[in-house]
């Protein structure tokens, strides 16, 4: 049994499937871990949905923010941005499965035998593994329960509060959790967010860094994975913190990481399409 990971597909299942079959990949022998946003922007939307849900107990995947999104729209709260690509899930004959299938994801999944976490955006520095995980749970709560989840979903769009306080509490509380897992790129030690800034590590604004750059960053006896950065182009110096969106939805390549080897597979986007 081999364990893979991949970065966000938004969409862009053919490069997937390229560099599964470029290793073998048996969903009855290996396993894939997807760090999050399986929708959005991309040709396949609707296929790449259908296809890590048909992977069962072979695949595991976190919530990213294009796949919340995809909530939001589902349930009447947020409308389609010009750019989505959510409409083929959203008129699909099994919309109702695919949607109840993705609320039940987590923010975070947590291997402790390989002491490996994988999430979409990243862990806050202030924040142990523990306390993430105790706090994205609150969140699978509020989503996987049908009173909890509308207000939720209402209240999860906007970048306030930006510092995390044990007293916050309801949907505030909820948003800005959401906003560690599924939204951040920099922050400040005391986990204060920017999330104005979208570029690449030069894009910083003054006072702030990369989440997994600050010295006193809590999680640095874990490996964690992620995804949502496109712009880091998969470059990340920092040890035991592995950037898998390589920006195959803007042109560039989707990476698979072996977890067993530490072997990074790359599939060109515009060639797997040819």
């Amino acid at each position: 049994m081999t364990t893979y990971a991949v970065g966000d597909l938004q969409g862009c299942l053919e490069p997937l499937k390229c560099l599964l079959e470029r290793v073998d990949f048996s969903p009855s022998r290996d396993c894939l871990w997807l760090a999050g946003d399986l929708v959005n922007r991309g040709p396949q939307s609707l296929e790449a949905l259908r296809y890590v849900r048909d992977l069962g107990s072979s695949g595991i995947t976190v919530l990213g923010n294009h796949d919340l999104h995809l909530l939001a729209v589902a349930h009447n709260i947020e409308r389609l941005k010009r750019s989505d690509t959510l409409t083929p899930i959203l008129e699909a004959p099994d919309r109702n499965d695919l949607i109840e299938w993705l609320r039940r994801q987590k923010l975070i999944h947590h291997d402790p035998e390989r002491s490996t976490a994988m999430v979409h955006a990243g862990i806050p520095p202030q924040w142990t593994l523990a306390k993430a995980l105790k706090r994205s749970a609150e969140v699978e709560e509020a989503l996987g329960d049908d009173a909890m989840m509308q207000p939720f979903l209402d209240g999860m769009y906007g970048n306030q509060p930006a510092k995390w306080s044990k007293d916050l509490h309801g949907v505030p509380r909820l948003r800005l959790i959401t906003n560690y897992l599924t939204r951040m790129r920099f922050c400040q030690a005391d986990g204060t967010l920017d999330l104005q800034a979208k570029e690449g590590l030069d894009s910083a604004p003054p006072g702030f860094a990369p989440w997994f750059s600050h010295a006193h960053r809590k999680t640095r006896d874990c490996k964690i994975i992620f995804g949502h950065w496109a712009a880091l182009e998969g470059k990340c110096d920092e040890p035991n913190v592995y950037a898998l969106d390589t920006g195959c939805v803007w042109g560039n390549t989707m990476t698979l990481m072996n977890l067993d080897s530490g072997e990074m597979h790359s599939c060109d986007c515009e060639a797997s399409n040819d």
